[in-house]
């Protein structure tokens, strides 16, 4: 016995310092490739989330507003804009394993009047088309001023092809399918993703609705001219964007996204529609696949901010990066940094 306390010790010892190596490779990396963006002087700060094999390294850099040197915190509320979709997209995974829609049901048995308009030489929008952006729907709301005028829209638009077949991104069919799954549970939307999603995920700083304080922690973006950008305003019900979120909190819906064992997180997962060899529309979700890897990913941009949330499950990872900056290149230049993260964080 008198050998045991010292090689339990030894032991213990040995395990604590694997661990901050790893820790600190990721550390590393984030700070390298946060570093590299803010080199081009259009990004002013950045909050870069890993979850890797559960455990999670988050860092801020830059400035909140130019000039002051405000960095970033764990608290600090970014617009997730159209990552928020993946959100809509995990309820209607939910709603699909309840039983209370179907993937194939025609989108016109949840509306209260008629839409003629909405099918394709008598093929109809599925719920299914809608959550893969294959529904014909033009991308921006016709009227998205309240819901009222949303659906006096949905009156005007013109399906051109066969429902299905052809992808092009709408904002108009995530709104719908918010519309559709407040009918199929008789609650608010908003209240959907709180039940479903934050509450059970612990996510308290994620949230539509902000009070005062909120406020006062949320980003106010630029454009790449250095001009002030106002907030997204929220008019529907926020199946395209509206959520806002703390990096802490993005980890957490990365666990969950990351749990396999979970059958909502299982059906979001599903590949729908394919786009490409490598390339499929899930849940919302953007799904590639190869022999070398496998991605789900989303982008997420507004007036003043942008952002890419990616999960690689078979690495046990989860990268989330958002600045306070929106342009045209934007959402490409990020999403070559999460690439380069992830190749830093797996470089043996």
């Amino acid at each position: 016995m008198k050998y045991l306390i010292p090689i339990l010790f030894f032991v213990l010892l040995g395990c604590k310092s694997v661990q901050p190596i790893n820790k600190q490779k990721i550390e590393n990396a984030i700070t390298k490739n946060a570093l590299q963006l803010l080199e081009d002087k259009r990004f002013h700060s950045v909050s870069i989330a890993v979850l890797k094999d559960g455990k999670s390294t988050i860092k801020h850099f830059g400035e909140l507003t130019i000039g002051k040197g405000n960095k970033p915190t764990d608290s600090t509320l970014y617009e997730l804009a159209s990552v928020t979709k993946i959100f809509t997209g995990y309820i209607t995974a939910k709603a699909v394993l309840d039983k209370k829609i179907n993937l194939d049901d025609d989108i016109r048995i949840y509306l209260d009047e008629p839409y003629p308009n909405l099918e394709f030489k008598g093929e109809p929008i599925r719920i299914k088309h809608l959550i893969t952006h294959t529904s014909g729907f033009p991308n921006m709301p016709i009227k998205s001023e309240n819901k009222k005028a949303f659906f006096e829209g949905l009156k005007l638009i013109k399906i051109e092809t066969k429902p299905g077949e052809l992808y092009s991104y709408s904002n108009t069919a995530p709104e719908l399918t918010a519309y559709i799954l407040e009918k199929a549970y008789q609650k608010p939307f908003e209240a959907l993703v709180i039940e479903f999603v934050l509450k059970p995920n612990n996510m308290d700083q994620t949230k539509f609705t902000l009070n005062e304080n909120d406020r006062t922690r949320l980003v106010k973006g630029y454009n790449d001219k250095n001009e002030l950008m106002p907030n997204f305003n929220r008019t529907l019900w926020g199946g395209i964007s509206g959520l806002h979120s703390t990096a802490p909190d993005l980890v957490k819906y990365m666990k969950l996204q990351i749990n396999q064992s979970n059958p909502i997180v299982n059906e979001s997962h599903k590949k729908l529609y394919k786009e490409g060899s490598d390339f499929w529309e899930g849940y919302h979700w953007y799904i590639i696949e190869n022999e070398n890897q496998l991605i789900y990913r989303h982008h997420g941009g507004i007036y003043g901010m942008q952002n890419w949330f990616v999960i690689y499950p078979k690495q046990n990872i989860g990268i989330s990066i958002l600045t306070n900056t929106s342009f045209n290149e934007t959402g490409e230049i990020l999403e070559k940094v999460v690439d380069k993260l992830y190749d830093d964080i797996n470089v043996k």
